[in-house]
C-alpha cells in the first residue's frame, strides 16, 4: 500500500481501544491519525486522559501520546480526519447503535469490536477465516444507509473463538449438537487483577448474556445471505456456561460434539491443522500462517503455553478424544483481547481493504 490509510479509534482510553492503540503501532497499511472518547476525556492528550489507566503489557505508544482526544460524539468532526474508525466505545447497546450508525451515515467505515449490531440483519459478523462471504451484505445495508462507502462490520464474542473455528473445520463431518463450557480471562470483562482484586483465587460461574451469545452467534457464522439480510444456521445446537476464572487473558473452552458422519480422530487433527481462509491466501498482516494447532501432550493447550500461538491470532487444540456420550470431546483455547476482540476487528478491516470496502477518501 502505498500511503497508509487515516484511522480513528473510538472509545481509545479502554482496555480495548488500548489494544487496538497497540496493534496498530507500526501496522504496514494504517495509521492512528484520531482517538476519540467520552467528554470528560476530550480535549486532553491521549497520555493524559488514560493516565495511570494503561493496562497493556508493552508501552503505550510515542505516536499517539500526543494525540489530542476527540469528543466520540462529535461524528463529523472525527470522520473528517479519518478514512475508516475502530469502535470500542463503552456505552448502552442503545447509544452504540446510534452511534456507530451515525459514523457510516458520515460515510466513515465503521469496524466493531461491540455486540450492539451483531444481529443487525444487514450488519456483517465475521471471523475471516469462516465466513468472509458474508461482506457482500455490505451492498444492501449501505441502500438502507443511503451510503456511498460508510457502514458498519463487527466481529462476534470472544468467548466463541476457541470453538467456533474447530466445529468450522470440521462441517464436512456435519456437527449437529454441541456441549460447551467456556473459562473465561478477567481482560473480557476489561479487567485486571489490579482493578478487581476479589477475583484472585475465585471463579463467578455467570456472566451476564455471555451464554446466549455463545450459543447463538455461531450459528450466524454459518448462515447464508438471503433477500440482502444474513439468516443463521439451524445447526449444530449448542448449549454452553460461560465462566469467569482468574487468569488475565485467555478464554479456554471444553467441548462436546455429536456428528452425523462419524469421524475417525486423525480426519479430525488433519481437518484442523490444514484449516486456513481467506486472510492466510492473501497473507494479510494480522493473519496467523496456521490459524489451528493441534497439540499432542494431554496438559495442553495451557494459557502460560498457548495464549500467543501466532502472536495471539491462532487457536491452539488439545485433549481431542472419544467420548462416552457424544462422540468427541476437545480443549480450545483463544486470545480473548487478540484474536477474540481487537485482533479480530483488525483482521476484517484487513480483509474489508483488501477487497476494496475500505479506501482513502
Amino acid at each position: 500500500m502505498e500511503k497508509k490509510l487515516r484511522v480513528g479509534v473510538l472509545g481509545a482510553t479502554g482496555m480495548v481501544g488500548q489494544r487496538f492503540i497497540t496493534l496498530l503501532e507500526n501496522h504496514p497499511w494504517y495509521e492512528v491519525v484520531a482517538v476519540a472518547a467520552s467528554p470528560r476525556s476530550a480535549g486532553k492528550t491521549y497520555e493524559e486522559a488514560v493516565g495511570g489507566r494503561w493496562k497493556m503489557d508493552s508501552p503505550m505508544p510515542e505516536a499517539v501520546k500526543g494525540l489530542t482526544v476527540m469528543n466520540v460524539n462529535e461524528v463529523e468532526k472525527v470522520s473528517d480526519r479519518v478514512d475508516m474508525v475502530f469502535s470500542a466505545v463503552d456505552m448502552s447497546k442503545d447509544e452504540i447503535r446510534a452511534i456507530e450508525e451515525a459514523y457510516a451515515k458520515a460515510e466513515v467505515p465503521v469496524v466493531s469490536n461491540n455486540s450492539a449490531h451483531r444481529w443487525t440483519p444487514d450488519v456483517p459478523m465475521v471471523v475471516p477465516e469462516i465466513n468472509p462471504e458474508h461482506f457482500q451484505v455490505i451492498e444492501f445495508q449501505k441502500k438502507r444507509l443511503g451510503t456511498q462507502r460508510g457502514f458498519i462490520a463487527v466481529k462476534p464474542n470472544c468467548s466463541i473463538q476457541s470453538y467456533a473455528p474447530v466445529l468450522t473445520a470440521w462441517k464436512d463431518f456435519e456437527p449437529y449438537e454441541v456441549v460447551a463450557t467456556t473459562y473465561q480471562a478477567i481482560s473480557g470483562a476489561g479487567k485486571t487483577f489490579q482493578d478487581w482484586p476479589e477475583m484472585v483465587g475465585n471463579i463467578i460461574p455467570y456472566i451476564g448474556g455471555e451464554e446466549e451469545k455463545s450459543e447463538q452467534e455461531p450459528l450466524r457464522l454459518w448462515g447464508r445471505i438471503e433477500d440482502g439480510v444474513i439468516v443463521k444456521a439451524a445447526e449444530p445446537v449448542i448449549t454452553c456456561q460461560c465462566i469467569r476464572v482468574p487468569v488475565l487473558n485467555g478464554h479456554t473452552a471444553a467441548v462436546f460434539v455429536k456428528f452425523r458422519r462419524y469421524p475417525e480422530k486423525e480426519e479430525l487433527i488433519e481437518k484442523l491443522v490444514n484449516f486456513s481462509g481467506l486472510p492466510q491466501k492473501l497473507a494479510l498482516p494480522s493473519a496467523p500462517k496456521q490459524f489451528i494447532q493441534y497439540l499432542e501432550e494431554d496438559n495442553r493447550p495451557q494459557i502460560t503455553q498457548d495464549v500467543d500461538f501466532e502472536n495471539g491470532m491462532g487457536i491452539s487444540v488439545g485433549r481431542l478424544r472419544k467420548d462416552t456420550i457424544y462422540d468427541y470431546k476437545f480443549v480450545g483455547l483463544s486470545h480473548n483481547t487478540l484474536r477474540g476482540a481487537a485482533g479480530g476487528a483488525v483482521l476484517c478491516a484487513e480483509l474489508l481493504t483488501a477487497q476494496g470496502y475500505i479506501r482513502a477518501k
